[in-house]
């Protein structure tokens, strides 16, 4: 038992306890996940034709946007538990923790306790990754899967055996079928990694290193070549492309697209034509005129009006608006040089070398990076003057995987918020590590070097009242300037203490104690203000949201639910209509089965108007729920209303509701747009 204790890192075990606490907490209440992946686990538990392809719907007409295998994870937990909020998060709750207990594991051994505490505690604190891990999105586990492959990697480098570099890419493969290109991020670090470090000859280094690139092509590109040979005529239309292909999928939409800004759905349906939980716009910043042409005219999203605010939404719909762009956030967009601002739609700042210090993703990520950009350079300077061979080579897979990563989101022209939990375990590894090596500096030298420590905390410190500044509104001054006394106070205190033994080991503690407050603030607020459960994010602007779903979610209509079905005569779906994000909550809720004409854009090139024929004729549909401007689908919108008679709003709305609809005020996507049902008989 007493070995048992002494093996038990008791900092480690209360650093799982509180990531467990900020990823589960409150998940099972309503609203917590993404109705648009919630509602395709819920179709993936009804076949395993639905299972295997990641269909939206119960009856197999689209897919999700994305591979998979996280919506494989969150099937198999609710089939064992149940379809709920609760049952679909936890795989990335406990994934969340996963990542820091792995990271724990991978400093450990070079760097010691020390290091692995501060690199789990970071992890564990990093404000985007505690509020993506307490939802159904993908990224979680998709970090997690590359640090298990990390560990594979390391466990390769000591014992030389080529099988654990093979599952080291086969992991990274995997994670290309639950978020495509985004988990090649971390290649050039594997690489990079393997080549300087493998205690092997270069020739077989070189061999290695082709075989385990097969292994990671043949892994990747599995699943996308089998849905992509597989019969059209038998499987559900791969969402959010426009070819009916995942190749087309990884490397366009979810590919290219990233970097260079969206094209694939920009026609806007309801509040905004939007591809993955809303994008359409997001890499472009919006020019906001005073001319008298309408919000459609110009192309600015519904969420803008002429006065560069976000308009005021009804209650019962919340703000609505993105992350970083409503009046609930601190900093509206971000702020760029010289005091200018973008209108960026999703709130991720200027294109820039220094897009991660500005003040609409610094929140979210970059709490710790300078500390850890310093702990670089202390590195830097010790490993290679001591010979410390280990230590650097670990300290440059953490910053190959660092710098990467960074530059992407510093010039990438679209990604939302919680894709920054990709930076958390590289910024995490290196503040232990840098950590570990500027104390050692501290104590044992007295040049210039021996004070990269008090330099990163003050620097530190600096930014942080930074970010502070921006969020005056939620949480006042006193925070800022606290920070900003304390931080002189630490700075002179590491002067004068640098002498003493103990007094300095506990004054670096203290001071990272410190440094971790604002973001373990952060890292809260999902939990008491309530989170995006589309969008994550953390901050204090949270607490000024009424609906965190916005508009990417929408509620059953149950009179209209009752009039559908009273009038259904066997056809396979209850109604169609053009988005998921209006069909969802029948799936969930309703266990109907809908179809989504345009997937989630709204604008997917699904169906001919003929095929479209074809299954009325059939007594596949009867119902089209037309909403909003779908005019990504203009031939068909045009074709249901030709062919079809409009069902007076009489017939299955109160007469409350007919008010609401016909002042735009509905309950789903396309909110400030009347809705319209047409029916079909051929």
């Amino acid at each position: 038992m007493k070995k048992i204790t002494q093996r038990l890192d008791l900092v480690l075990v209360l650093t799982l306890v509180a990531a467990l606490v900020l990823n589960t907490y409150n998940i099972w209440q309503d609203g917590a996940a993404n109705q648009y992946y919630l509602a395709a686990v819920k179709s993936m538990t009804q076949s395993f034709h639905n299972f295997f392809y990641a269909s939206f719907d119960p009856s197999g007409f689209v897919t999700v946007d994305k591979p998979p295998v996280v919506l494989w994870i969150q099937t198999i937990f609710a089939l064992l538990f149940g379809v709920h909020t609760w049952s679909v998060i936890l795989p990335q709750a406990l994934a969340g923790a996963g990542s820091v207990y792995l990271l724990y594991k991978m400093v450990q051994p070079t760097f010691e306790d020390g290091a692995a505490r501060i690199a789990a505690i970071v992890m564990a604190l990093t404000p985007i990754a505690a509020a993506v891990s307490r939802t159904n999105n993908i990224d979680s586990l998709l970090v997690f899967t590359l640090l298990l492959g990390t560990w594979y990697l390391m466990k390769s480098l000591k014992s030389g055996k080529l099988l654990w570099l093979i599952f080291a890419f086969g992991l990274i493969g995997l994670g290309f079928n639950m978020k495509m290109l985004q988990a090649f991020m971390v290649l050039p670090a594997f690489i990079v990694m393997y080549a300087v470090a493998a205690r092997k000859s270069v020739k077989k280094r070189i061999l290695s290193l082709i075989l385990s690139m097969f292994v990671l092509a043949s892994v990747s590109l599995s699943w996308a070549l089998v849905v992509d040979y597989a019969s059209e005529d038998n499987r559900p239309y791969v969402g959010s492309s426009q070819t009916n292909s995942v190749l087309e999928l990884a490397f366009g939409y979810n590919g290219t697209e990233r970097l260079l800004g969206q094209t694939t759905g920009n026609a806007r349906a309801g509040m905004g034509g939007f591809g993955e939980q809303g994008s359409v716009q997001a890499s472009k910043n919006i020019s906001i005129s005073d001319d008298s042409e309408s919000d459609d005219a110009q192309g600015i999203p519904p969420s803008m009006n002429g006065n560069n605010q976000p308009p005021q939404m009804p209650q019962n719909q919340g703000d609505g608006g993105p992350p970083g762009n409503n009046n609930s956030r601190g900093p509206q967009g971000s702020v760029g040089p010289g005091g200018s601002q973008s209108m960026n739609m999703f709130g991720t700042g200027e294109a820039g070398p220094l897009r991660l210090f500005q003040s609409a993703l610094s929140g979210q990520i970059s709490w710790m990076l300078p500390f850890a950009l310093m702990g670089i350079l202390a590195v830097a300077l010790t490993a290679f003057r001591e010979r410390r061979k280990k230590e650097w080579q670990e300290a440059m897979f953490w910053t190959a995987w660092l710098v990467p990563v960074a530059g992407f989101f510093s010039v990438a022209g679209f990604f939302h918020h919680y894709y920054l939990i990709m930076l958390a375990p590289p910024i995490a590894a290196l503040c232990g590590i840098g950590w570990s090596a500027m104390y050692r500096l501290y104590k044992e030298r007295n040049d210039w070097k021996s004070y990269l420590l008090p330099a990163a905390v003050g620097v530190t410190v600096i930014f942080q009242t930074y970010i502070l500044g921006s969020y005056t509104e939620q949480i006042g001054s006193v925070w800022m300037y606290t920070l900003g006394i304390v931080g002189v106070i630490l700075t002179v205190a590491f002067v004068i203490l640098k002498s003493h033994d103990i007094a300095r080991k506990r004054l670096s503690i203290i001071s990272l104690c410190i440094l971790l407050i604002a973001p373990m603030y952060w890292s809260v607020t999902p939990i008491l203000y309530g989170g995006n459960s589309v969008l994550p994010e953390s901050g204090p602007q949270l607490s000024n949201s009424m609906n965190r779903g916005g508009m990417f979610s929408s509620n059953v209509n149950s009179e209209l639910l009752s009039y559908l079905r009273e009038n259904n005569t066997g056809e396979e779906y209850l109604f169609a209509t053009f988005t998921t994000v209006t069909a969802a909550p029948y799936i969930i809720d309703a266990n109907e089965s809908v179809m989504a004409l345009g997937g989630f854009n709204g604008t997917d090139p699904i169906l001919t108007t003929s095929e479209l024929e074809g299954l009325v004729k059939k007594g596949k549909v009867k119902y089209f729920l037309l909403s909003g401007d779908n005019s990504g689908n203009s031939e068909l919108v045009k074709w249901i209303k030709i062919h079809g008679v409009e069902i007076s709003q009489e017939h299955y709305l109160s007469e409350e509701d007919q008010g609401k609809n016909n002042l735009g005020m509905d309950r789903g996507f396309g909110s400030r747009n009347q809705e319209a049902l047409y029916k079909i008989e051929i």
